[in-house]
Formats: C-alpha cells, structure tokens, sequence
C-alpha cells in the first residue's frame, strides 16, 4: 500500500491575543488591522476569528521542522510589528488572565453570523485561542484510508501533548486550577473532544455527508463544523491535531509541530512492518485527556496496558524512546527532545502561575494578573 514518505509536509496555524499594553485588556482591533494594507495583510495569511481582539495567522506549507520554525518566528515577526505599528501588542496562551467575553466584539461576516445563530450563548463565551498543526498525506484513495486508521492509533498520544502546551490556567480574572481552561470551554461545543475511530476514509465521509444533509454545517458556509481534537481537515489533504493550546514561546510550538510529525512517521512505519499501534477506547483517552487539563505536566496518567497510573514525565520518556528511529530521518531531534526542557522548566501555565504568585497572587490580584501579561508579551516576542 503506498504510504507518504517522511519527511511529511507541516503547516502551523496560531491564534494570537490583541493586547492594549497600557490596560493590559484584550482589544477589539482585527478589522482596523486587516483593513490597513490588505496587500501585506494577504502576504503574511493573516486571518480574522470570532472575536475582533483575536488575529489568526497560517503558515505556508513547511518540508520539515527548520522551515517550521522559520515560519512560526516570521509570523510572530509580523504580527508583532503590525501591532506595535498601532500601538498595540501580542501575546500567546489560550486563555487571557482576565479578559471578559461580555465585552468583547463579534467579527462580521456569515461564518460567524451562522455561527453565533447556531450556538447562541456558548459561541458568545469562545473567548479561547489555540494552535493547530497540520500533517500532510496527499489525496490518494489509499492514503487517505491511512490517514484515518493513523488517527485512530494517534489519538492515544494527544492528551499527552496537551499537558506539553498547556498555557490557560486564568479565566475571567481568577486561577481555575486547571492547566488548560481553554479546553472546557471549548468543548460546550458540539462535535468537539477526542473523536471515536472510524474503520475507513468513506465510513468518516459517510458520516460528514449525514450531518451536512440534516443541516449541522449551516445554510451558507458549508465547511464541515467538526472541531474535534484531531481531524481530517475538511479542505486540505492534511490531519489536523487541534488539541493543543498555543504555546508561549516559539520553541515550545515548534516542538509541539515535530512531536505530532514524527508520531504520524512513526505509526506510518510501524504500518509498514505490518504493525500498529493499540486503538484504545474512546473513554480511556478521554480520562487522560482530563489529567492533562487539570495538571499538565505535573499529574500521572493512565498506562492502560499495565493499568496503572505512571507519572507524566516517564511516560514522555517512553514516547521519545518510542520516536527515536523517525526522528533523524526527519531532522527533527532537537525539537522533539526539547520535550525534555518543558519537562525541566514548565509549561507557559506554570510560568504564569509563578508571576502571578511572585507579584502577590490572590491578595494582589489585579496587579499580578498585569503582570502575567507583562511576561506573555515578552515570552511571545523571545527568538524573533
């Protein structure tokens, strides 16, 4: 059966945070900043979202992690310049510290139109911001078979990347105790979480089609509303893992992009040897799924084939043991093995819990929540 050849095609997809740098509040801006220069604003892929203080940006498609890496630091370049031509500035993490969604401002158009009638009050509170990477497979019948039998075996590994990115620990003002609040937001949407497996390309479209028939998808924008973790994009001959929050610092998201890479080599190769991964139960990765959002790097998870909960950063030294035969031929071991420096230094939420406490925490609230995005801007700005 042919198979794509590593090194596989990534794309990257950001979504940043307007930011008033005197209040330190989100600010409704995208329109104004689309509507500047739209020549320049097309030629960096720059994209609005739902609400008017969020920009989104796409990368071109990227051969390997350095092109990864190259694009991730042009768009955070630009973005970043285009803001502080307005005086304003950017940062990435999933959630703001205290932003409310109240008052922010709804992007005009149908997409979003259609989408506000549909979900009503949940798509009013999607004040969330994520980071997509996209894995290439090509259009070819069979490979498109594959995509899905490696999506099924890959969901197994998402909540741990996850933990990696997490980076929305506040909400409206106050410590969730959660390390990703952004994903119990988002999942008061429907068609969201860890998807159930399908047994082939046709048995997932003829569930698309049905929905799409019942009118799930909307009157006008016919784009497959399936906002789960992981997907075959509706668009592009891509897999898309959208579980992750957007991570802080370039580092940390290229990391990410070559983690979700080299496990789709891998699995492409263990299919090769007549191999595979085990497909677990939808309702086994959904329970690690939680320990993810409720402690990040810090808690266990569960190893469901010895049945026992191993803390998290043995678990990351099985998956990098488990990668090391891709990860040359994919150039990608720095990157992958950065793993081990989020590991030792903590994840964007563990940086912002430690700001937040080191300028007074509870006690101090409103001046340490300012200060958190104080650190965010800087840390989004690091390398570029």
């Amino acid at each position: 059966m042919p198979v794509p050849t590593p090194p596989l095609t990534l794309g990257v997809e950001e979504e940043y945070q307007i930011i008033n740098p005197e209040t330190r509040d989100l600010y409704s801006y995208i329109t104004e900043l689309l509507s500047q220069d739209q020549e320049r604003t097309a030629r960096l892929n720059l994209m609005p979202e739902l609400m008017q203080s969020q920009v989104e940006m796409g990368s071109y498609v990227c051969r390997n992690i350095k092109e990864v890496r190259a694009e991730v630091i042009r768009m955070r370049r630009s973005v970043c310049e285009m803001a502080a031509e307005n005086n304003l500035a950017i940062a990435a993490a999933s959630t703001h510290p205290f932003a409310r969604w109240e008052e922010q401002n709804i992007t005009e158009g149908v997409r979003y139109k259609e989408l506000m009638d549909d979900m009503q009050g949940i798509a009013r509170r999607l004040l969330i911001f994520g980071m997509h990477v996209h894995v290439g497979f090509g259009n070819d019948p069979e490979a498109r078979d594959l995509m899905i039998e490696i999506m099924n075996q890959s969901r197994y590994f998402i909540p741990h990347l996850l933990a990696l990115s997490a980076s929305s620990p506040f909400w409206h003002g106050r410590n969730t105790g959660l390390q990703s609040y952004r994903s119990v937001i988002f999942e008061s949407l429907p068609r969201t979480g860890i998807p159930h497996s399908f047994n082939s390309w046709n048995e997932y479209k003829s569930y698309e089609k049905t929905l799409e028939m019942v009118g799930a998808f909307g009157k006008q924008d016919k784009r497959a509303k399936i906002w789960w973790d992981i997907r075959p994009h509706p668009v592009y001959d891509t897999l898309e893992f959208r579980i992750t929050d957007i991570c802080t610092r370039v580092e940390e998201a290229v990391c990410l992009a070559a983690l979700f890479q080299a496990i789709v080599a891998k699995l492409i190769k263990l299919r090769r040897q007549n191999m595979a991964w085990r497909q677990y139960r939808h309702m086994h990765i959904t329970e690690n799924k939680w320990r993810a959002v409720r402690y990040g790097i810090h808690g266990e998870m569960i190893d469901f084939g010895i049945q026992q909960s191993v803390p998290f950063h043995f678990l990351m030294e099985e998956l990098l043991e488990l990668l090391d035969d891709v990860v040359d031929d994919l150039g990608s071991r720095r990157e992958v093995e950065y793993v081990r420096t989020i590991l030792k230094n903590g994840t964007s939420a563990d940086r912002q819990l430690h700001v937040y406490h080191q300028h007074g925490g509870d006690e101090n609230r409103d001046e340490a929540l300012k200060a958190v995005v104080d650190n965010l801007i800087a840390e989004t700005k690091e390398g570029i």
